[in-house]
């Protein structure tokens, strides 16, 4: 007999697949995309936070992309930046090798290559998408790369037209760009991606959004760097929503301004920090505030990623599960943002809760998938404590017991079919939301899990968010069903129309 309690919790299967010895394995199991770039210069940081491509779980991407190749000014073509990391020889790494060979294991999977990234700065491309000459040298270039090292495809990293030594020109010129390079590309099958800034002033100066979406195959929404020590206060790195009505930098309003500029949902990649920004009090005040509470030019370090101002979230968990660091945890409700206080040093950043919560945007706007930047600072090695499940879905949670009470619901439940939890052969199915006794209830996903908190936190997140919203709109679907119903003005209406209908019908037949 199932006990009736609010929630069920059991080992859930997400995410979960067969290790066997030859065996070819699969990826996300819920249908979005879930982009994965590596940043590459990983492989030189110390100790635990060493990382490579053996470090990766293929199984929780289905597209990689390997970041990043540069652009040479002379020849106006595709580059490596580091070759002894990237190109097998001279007795260095074989970065491209290596990738694209986890293809063979991981069928589902694509690998791409990323041109760009801040450090290669924005003139030379501004250079290079200027002339039909220099861009036909650049494609025919990236043509050829793709064919060597046998990449999907090709990742635009230009940060950003129009900006940091850009010139206005670029924004039309980027257009020409990307529609030359799919008309390259599409007799080859190679994927065509972008990564842009979530901004609005980059949005605006930048991109002709609805003209780059006819081109591209997905865009890449950079939904971070919003805030850091730059603007002089402490603010949340992604806040899903501003300070207030006017903020326009968040996660919410930069997906809102990509749709009412033309592009298509399900061509939104919304990108996820798994990062933090790390900021220094100049006062040791006893609150604060986002967006008024001063800070340093300058935040601090982390032991691996030796950043000022940015810590990898792998760096950001082994400080919290530290039982003798003073770091106390708080959270900022309206940008839906965790951040630490030791004294007067701040970090804010994501963890599992507020990424649950983003994914759950992202599947509200009907959005292709998500992308994460990067996958080399999730906890890889598995050395961080757990949240519990009841804390990474609270905001799941709290929306259940909004719903399961709602008179509306059992209609909902005899049209919708979920899955009888009474019944033994369903124990076990990849299912969130499951009926007992005629009513609704939620299973959580245990963490089956030693590593990559994040990332398997994202495709957990994505399958409950889907079950979710097909619910939500079903609850939808019979409300208004019952309201046109319930209103005699609009039943009379429509039997007046069909009456209408009718005669107008036999007039026609009477007189043909």
């Amino acid at each position: 007999m199932l006990k009736t309690v609010n929630v069920l919790w059991v080992f859930s299967l997400i995410g979960m697949v067969s290790v066997l010895e030859g065996q070819t394995l699969g990826g996300p199991m819920h249908g979005k995309v879930v982009v994965c770039y590596i940043g590459t210069w990983a492989t030189y940081r110390p100790k635990d936070g060493q990382f490579d491509i053996s470090h990766l779980e293929p199984s929780l991407c289905t597209h990689i992309v390997y970041s990043f190749a540069g652009l040479d000014e002379t020849t106006m073509g595709i580059k490596s930046l580091d070759s002894w990391n990237d190109i097998e020889k001279d007795n260095g790494n074989f970065g491209y090798k290596g990738i694209v060979a986890l293809k063979s294991r991981y069928p589902h999977l694509k690998v791409t290559i990323a041109i760009g990234g801040w450090n290669e700065g924005s003139s030379k491309y501004s250079a290079m998408a200027e002339t039909p000459e220099n861009r036909a040298k650049f494609i025919n270039s990236v043509l050829v790369f793709l064919n060597l090292y046998k990449f999907d495809g090709l990742d635009l990293d230009w940060e950003y037209p129009a900006k940091r030594d850009g010139r206005p020109i670029d924004k039309a010129n980027f257009v020409s760009l990307v529609k030359e390079l799919k008309e390259a590309f599409e007799p080859k099958g190679y994927l065509l991606t972008a990564a842009f800034g979530a901004g609005k002033e980059t949005m605006e100066a930048a991109y002709d959004m609805h003209k780059l979406s006819r081109y591209l195959d997905y865009i890449h929404m950079m939904c971070y760097d919003y805030h850091g020590t730059w603007d002089g206060v402490v603010g949340a790195n992604a806040p899903l929503r501003g300070t207030s009505e006017d903020d326009v930098l968040s996660v919410e309003y930069s997906i809102k301004y990509f749709l009412a500029n033309g592009v298509s949902p399900y061509k939104m990649v919304l990108g996820i920090p798994l990062y933090g920004r790390t900021f220094i009090l100049k006062e040791d005040v006893q609150d604060i505030e986002f967006g008024r509470t001063a800070v340093e030019q300058t935040g601090f370090k982390g032991p691996f990623t030796k950043e000022a101002g940015f810590m990898g979230y792998n760096e950001i968990c082994m400080e919290t599960t530290n039982k003798s660091s003073k770091w106390t945890h708080f959270w900022h409700d309206q940008s839906a943002t965790p951040y630490l206080r030791d004294g007067k040093r701040i970090i804010s950043y994501d963890n599992p809760r507020s990424i649950a919560v983003k994914v759950r945007t992202a599947i509200k706007y009907n959005l292709g998938g998500l992308m994460v930047w990067s996958i080399d600072t999730d906890d890889f090695r598995g050395l961080c404590d757990k949240e519990e499940p009841s804390e990474t879905y609270h905001d799941f949670l709290q929306h259940y017991n909004h719903i399961v009470e709602d008179p509306i619901m059992r209609k909902v439940l005899k049209s919708l079919h979920l899955p009888d939890a009474g019944r033994i052969e369903n124990l076990s199915r990849r299912t969130a939301y499951v009926v007992a006794n005629s009513k609704l209830y939620l299973r959580l996903p245990e963490p089956q899990y030693s590593n990559y908190a994040l990332m398997h936190t994202i495709n957990e997140a994505a399958t409950l968010a889907l079950e979710e919203k097909r619910i939500l709109d079903e609850m939808e679907r019979v409300t208004k069903q019952n309201e046109i119903g319930n209103d005699p003005n609009v039943a009379t209406t429509f039997s007046v129309s069909l009456i209408l209908s009718v005669i107008c019908s036999f007039i026609i037949i009477l007189f043909r």
